[in-house]
């Protein structure tokens, strides 16, 4: 496989520009070390993990690949600075950090020679990002799984805005899960691409079989930005949606919601399979993923099909 170098594959010393999102209960050290040895980057997802499950996945992801892996951090989740103890102790070179302030843990962690990237919504957050010294920035689009940004500013939207005001890499995300997204991305100014939703559906994702079958399963229209009173989240239309569904008709307070939402409604359905009253996270693209493959073949499917998305964009403008 040819190395594409950039910004992006120079920065974390990889061979694709190709990163996999640090989605919560999918994102383990099978699957980070799986798109790592297969020239992209792999991540770890922290925020399903408690600190010792978190160390038990990083020694275990050092032990699968000699290749850079990097940890995603959910800033709004518990026991923060135990998490980032252990990644210095650990010896990560990269972090992904989201949904809090990057002017938290970025110093620390770029004093201790960690590359630390922050997950962003806007143009504006993404220069809050820049300002407070991150490496890149990850801008996504409102087509992304899991929690978004209250904006709604779709992917191809974003991207160029946040370009035109960046100084340092960009890392698309968002409703990208072929090379042909991928291709359209890059044109409008990312470095590389970050993809989530893909790689839920593969072999070595840690999410249930149940929940895999339900993204290859899934059509256009699916899925629904929600919740947005406590933190935007993209789900798949199920029986816990249809009850959130129905709370909103009766106008909730924010305390009914959260009683409704419960604990552990992620892990029900992500990690457990509850497919009636788990939450299922999942992006808009699902409804265009039709198989669940080993990690190292949706790598190389999705650089294979850039290059030829690339050559066909070439003939087209012949």
């Amino acid at each position: 496989m040819q190395i594409h170098k950039n910004k992006i594959t120079k920065l974390f010393n990889i061979e694709l520009p190709i990163i996999q999102a640090g989605m919560i209960w999918a994102s383990g050290w099978r699957l980070a070390s799986a798109v790592s040895n297969a020239g992209g980057l792999g991540i770890i997802g922290a925020g399903s993990m408690y600190p010792n499950v978190l160390r038990e996945h990083i020694l275990k992801c050092k032990a699968a690949t000699d290749k850079p892996f990097a940890v995603n951090v959910p800033m709004l989740y518990p026991d923060l600075e135990e998490i980032i103890n252990i990644i210095i102790e650990e010896k990560v070179p990269i972090v992904f950090t989201s949904a809090g302030n990057p002017k938290t843990f970025t110093p620390l962690l770029k004093e201790k020679g960690i590359t630390v990237v922050h997950v962003v919504s806007s143009v504006k957050f993404a220069l809050k990002a820049e300002a407070a010294g991150v490496d890149a920035v990850v801008a996504e689009g409102f087509e992304a799984g899991g929690h978004n940004g209250r904006e709604e500013t779709t992917t191809f939207t974003l991207i160029p805005m946040v370009k035109e005001k960046l100084n340092i890499p960009l890392i698309a995300a968002g409703g990208i899960a072929t090379g042909s997204g991928m291709l359209a991305a890059m044109v409008l100014g990312a470095d590389a691409v970050q993809i989530g939703s893909r790689f839920v559906a593969s072999e070595e994702a840690s999410s249930h079989q149940n929940f895999k079958n339900s993204v290859v399963q899934a059509q256009e229209g699916d899925t629904e930005l929600t919740l947005k009173e406590l933190a935007p989240v993209r789900l798949l239309k199920n029986k816990f949606y249809e009850d959130v569904k129905s709370l909103y008709s009766k106008s909730p307070s924010k305390e009914e919601l959260i009683d409704l939402l419960g604990r552990a409604r992620a892990k029900k359905g992500m990690f457990e399979g509850d497919l009636e009253e788990g939450e299922l996270e999942i992006g808009q693209i699902s409804g265009l993923i039709n198989d669940i493959l080993p990690a190292k073949e949706i790598v190389e499917q999705i650089w294979t099909d850039y290059q030829k998305a690339k050559l066909a964009v070439k003939e087209q403008l012949i």
